[in-house]
């Protein structure tokens, strides 16, 4: 035993408490299916009224049992649950599978009722899946004790199981079972984990990834409870070259206003869960079909793959149709090199496309050979990543051969699409080709497979990243109060750039700091009190002389009087009034309450929330993650030189936002938001300015 749910998930021995001689009952069914499907351990049925149950001799009790069992399961009501695994515990059994609903779901009464469950399973190291769940299966073993029919609908295993399937609901997790057992893919554990109240979601991917028997996961989430052991898990998963898929349902934004930051308005729950799974490379499920044919794929994640795809057709039509829906799907389709085009055409007529996609024509059926100097000549070239290659049934097993030779002695992923009934499918797929026969279902699964591929180097990057950049044991202490003077004073000590600035605590006092500035001048109000100085008056820009700073004290004194009578005000802050800007962006750091630290970077100024244009990650970033963060934003050709406009110093810009993730880290939750609204971008070599700050301090 290495993992704390090996008893769980690799039972030796299993108990049923609560057994039935009816294979249509809970208690019956998973009986039934041990002795079906030959689970070698042993099987102890537990109830008074049976002497024998499906074959297997039936016990009166737990503590008649001649053994202490690995696995009990508990088929009885929740209000028996607790003292009858207090009697296993008490027989020495190590896990425990609890089916009874009428638990957290069901009210306050459940409520109590589960609370004493986790207090029991805390106390005793029990490990107790469920309650509210319909059980497991580790199909290696024939370890079955779900009670589930779809074991006996689909076409039965005759290889070791390779992919598992861990779900937050019964259901979902035999429809996906199903719709993998027909597409033949072999499956190891099959796990839908119930309330969680003792072991969850994240836990058992923990298991998984160490797991030589789960090459691939397939997952169903409705909310996780672990976001940290979350992140462990797929970086777990990353490390180890496996695929993690996962189908993440109930996404909706959180749906309550800012109060403080724009920061968190712009970062909601939707936001950050997809922001963290492309991080983390987890694979987003769209729908059960597509997760099926993902954990098809993961039989050929040892080919070399990602984002940049060529296409082989016999058909013009068909090569703009795969086109159109990978480019879609955020993939690659590049424009061949001329020297390429000119090998291809040696045997592509003039007529048929030879740029990407390339369309060998029906001349495949005179001259078979060439195609395989089309096949040589894209598994070896650096301009692409994986091949595609559409033909409808017998032109795909004319060219299998070819395929598989050079599939043989080059490692690029190629992939086939048979519309008719190829004969070549089994040959092609032992050959480590992938074959499907619906474009459609093509498109949407290898997008992602693709994209994972790519992203492997970036996620490993991260992780090491990650390990580097722990935060303190200890952080930073902050007042309990900071206006934006102590704030920038906070971020400045970890490089976060700021222009010079003076408090002045009255009108002579601003006069003063605006002649050793020099002007022109910002003058804004100084309260810890007050988030968005421009809602209540607070801020005067481009002041040129004496008499307008003092004009301008004057104002925003009667503005914030008005606007905010309650503010406890500390005076002014007079700053150069600082422009020839390229762009202003928006960075702030927010905690989120599954994923925790997250950082956010977007179109700055009035219009941050109203285009919602924003890029998320987890902390920590680097500058190399902050350019991307920056180039994936629809507003980076405002960056980027867009219609003669000066080219951005977006280097400047991303050494700020990586030490923003650096003063986030080092001063802890304590901060629950960050916030640099305006960013500043000046021209390349002029650098950039956080022209205002805001943290906003934890309860």
């Amino acid at each position: 035993m290495t993992h704390r749910l090996d008893p769980l998930l690799q039972p030796r021995s299993i108990a049923l408490i609560g057994a039935s001689n009816n294979p249509g009952r809970i208690g019956g069914m998973p009986l039934d299916l041990l002795r079906h499907f030959g689970y070698a351990g042993a099987v102890y049925p537990v109830n008074p009224k049976y002497d024998e149950v499906f074959g297997y001799r039936c016990w009166p009790d737990v503590e008649s049992l001649p053994e202490a069992p690995d696995l009990v399961v508990v088929a009885i009501g929740a209000e028996e649950v607790t003292a009858t695994l207090q009697r296993c515990h008490a027989k020495g059994a190590r896990a425990a599978i609890v089916y009874a609903a009428g638990f957290a779901e069901a009210g306050e009464q459940g409520a109590a009722l589960q609370r004493e469950l986790e207090a029991f399973a805390q106390r005793s190291g029990m490990v107790v899946a469920g309650p509210n769940c319909m059980g497991f299966a580790n199909l290696n073993l024939q370890a079955h004790t779900a009670f589930a029919s779809v074991f006996r609908a689909v076409p039965p295993q005759t290889e070791p199981g390779r992919v598992s399937i861990v779900t937050q609901s019964g259901n979902v997790c035999s429809a996906v079972f199903a719709l993998m057992r027909r597409l033949g893919v072999p499956v190891s554990q099959f796990i839908n984990t119930g309330n969680e109240a003792c072991v969850e979601f994240s836990e058992y991917l923990q298991f998984l990834a160490q797991d030589p028997q789960s090459d691939c996961v397939i997952g169903y989430v409705e909310q996780l409870r672990h976001g940290p052991r979350f992140i462990e898990a797929a970086l777990a998963f990353a490390q180890a070259h496996k695929p993690l898929v996962i189908y993440k349902a109930g996404e909706t934004e959180k749906g309550s206003e800012a109060v403080r930051s724009h920061t968190s308005a712009l970062a909601g729950d939707l936001a950050i869960y997809q922001a963290a799974f492309e991080q983390l490379n987890v694979i987003r499920g769209t729908d059960f079909a597509q997760m099926a044919d993902l954990a098809y794929l993961s039989g050929f994640r040892q080919r070399q793959g990602g984002r940049r795809v060529a296409i082989v057709t016999m058909s013009g039509a068909l090569g703009a149709i795969l086109a159109d829906k990978f480019i879609a799907a955020g993939l690659d389709v590049p424009t061949l090199s001329d020297g390429l085009q000119q090998q291809l055409r040696a045997g592509i007529p003039d007529y048929g496309m030879v740029a990407n996609p390339v369309d060998v024509t029906g001349n495949v059926v005179n001259s078979p050979e060439f195609v395989r100097t089309v096949f040589e000549s894209l598994a070896q070239t650096p301009e692409v990543d994986v091949v595609v290659v559409y033909a409808p049934g017998y032109l795909l097993d004319r060219m299998a051969d070819a395929m598989a030779e050079v599939c043989a002695r080059h490692p690029r992923l190629f992939v086939a699409i048979d519309t008719g009934a190829a004969q070549s499918r089994q040959r092609l797929a032992a050959a480590g080709v992938p074959v499907f026969d619906d474009i459609g279902r093509a498109s949407q699964a290898l997008a992602p497979f693709c994209r994972w591929l790519h992203a492997q180097p970036a996620v490993r990057r991260w992780a090491a990243l990650r390990a580097s950049a722990q935060a303190p044991a200890s952080a930073e202490a902050l007042p309990a109060r900071l206006n934006e003077h102590d704030t920038k004073q906070a971020l400045a000590v970890h490089g976060v750039p700021f222009p010079p600035e003076r408090v002045a605590a009255d009108a002579d006092a601003a006069v003063a700091a605006a002649t050793a500035l020099g002007y022109p001048v910002v003058v804004k109000v100084l309260s810890a009190d007050i988030a968005h100085k421009t809602e209540v008056g607070g801020v005067r820009l481009a002041l040129a002389n004496e008499a307008q700073v003092r004009a301008a004290c004057e104002a925003i004194a009667a503005s914030v009087a008005q606007h905010a009578p309650r503010a406890k005000v500390d005076g002014y802050l007079v700053q150069p009034m600082v422009g020839g800007g390229v762009a202003e962006l928006i960075a702030g750091v927010t905690h989120d309450p599954v994923f925790g630290p997250a950082l956010t970077v977007g179109l700055g100024g009035v219009l941050t929330e109203l285009y919602r244009d924003v890029s998320h990650r987890l902390l920590p970033v680097d500058a190399a993650m902050a350019d991307d963060m920056l180039r994936s934003l629809k507003a980076w050709p405002l960056l980027d030189g867009f219609r003669g406009r000066p080219v951005a110093d977006v280097a400047a810009a991303a050494a700020a936002i990586e030490s923003l993730s650096r003063a986030a880290l080092a001063l802890g939750p304590q901060a629950s938001e960050i916030e640099i609204n305006p960013l500043l971008v000046r021209a390349v070599g002029e650098g950039a300015a956080a022209l205002d700050a805001l943290i906003v301090t934890a309860p």
